[in-house]
């Protein structure tokens, strides 16, 4: 069985930021990742608020930081943790993944957030043939054809203006009369006419094969109509990705988030939070801070336990 001082499940940036900080103060540093590194981060387009780039995709940016972090760490991808086993008179915690099992004096949770599902009709159906939650993965599937991005949030608005940018015809759908995107995305939104479908939420999503038309519902005038469409991309929010958390007995808030102190600890010796996974502003750099506090903060407290 390996050991190490820490273990860190999950590989966005926060997951990464802690694995470069943690290895760097020289404490043996595994990052294990049940998909491919980057998580939710690498579906983001572009960026254009990371300090030191005028823009970058979410995928380059976390390729980047992985070569960075594997300097100093190691990388487990496509490795999910099933249970983590903490005995606070044991030194160390033990991390049953599907493949292996390992020994961990600290370990920081980074297992961040999944897409939350519209919960339409026709939604799982047809996901994959014209239902998707990722532009940059299955944007360029719909060049010259007509979509609708559903949701009024950043995500929302930077997955509309990448679909606009290679040449989908797009659309957004919002259940209010205004977005929740930060303002220069809006005004993306207004400087390439992309238009939006207001006060309004997609009842069904229908077709044969794939996608063919959805249900469309005016919450202020009670009209329905069939809208002919050839894909739907959903992105109304995330739900924090806890269930670790919660066999832990990790305490969490009344949204799911992990509660942490500003050292980003949990309420369990030496298990940490960092990232999406815990309640605040969902920005990278964010996660980026977060998961340099939570590493040095392991540091500290496996230094006094010396």
């Amino acid at each position: 069985m390996d050991e190490y001082d820490v273990i860190i499940i999950g590989s966005g940036p926060a997951g990464l930021t802690a694995a470069l900080y943690s290895g760097r103060q020289h404490l043996k540093t595994l990052v294990i990742e049940k998909a491919l590194a980057g998580g939710m981060g690498s579906m983001v387009p572009h960026m254009e608020n990371y300090p030191g780039f005028d823009e970058i995709s979410g995928k380059q940016l976390i390729e980047l930081m992985k070569i960075q972090t594997l300097k100093y760490a190691e990388i487990q991808d496509r490795e999910e943790v099933k249970k983590i086993e903490n005995d606070p008179e044991n030194e160390y915690m033990i991390i049953h993944t599907s493949k292996d099992i390992y020994k961990a004096r600290a370990v920081i949770l980074a297992t961040g957030s999944r897409h939350r599902e519209l919960g339409a009709p026709g939604e799982g159906q047809f996901l994959g043939r014209g239902v998707a939650y990722c532009a940059t993965c299955d944007g360029p599937l719909f060049i010259d054809r007509k979509v609708l991005v559903a949701g009024g949030g950043n995500s929302a608005a930077q997955q509309a203006v990448y679909l606009d940018d290679i040449g989908v015809l797009v659309a957004m759908i919002h259940r209010r009369d205004n977005l929740r995107a930060e303002n220069y995305l809006q005004a993306l939104l207004k400087e390439r006419e992309i238009p939006i479908i207001w006060n309004s939420t997609i009842e069904e999503i229908k077709g044969d094969v794939t996608v063919q038309s959805v249900l469309i519902n005016n919450r202020v005038t009670g009209e329905q109509k069939d809208l002919p469409i050839d894909g739907v991309f959903i992105a109304v929010g995330e739900i924090p990705s806890n269930q670790l958390a919660l066999d832990l007995g990790v305490e969490l808030d009344k949204q799911g988030y992990i509660n942490v102190d500003k050292s980003q600890r949990t309420n369990i010796s030496r298990i940490y939070a960092a990232g999406d996974i815990t309640d605040g502003v969902n920005q990278w750099v964010v996660a980026c801070s977060e998961g340099a506090i939570a590493a040095l903060s392991a540091y500290n407290d496996l230094q006094i336990k010396k």
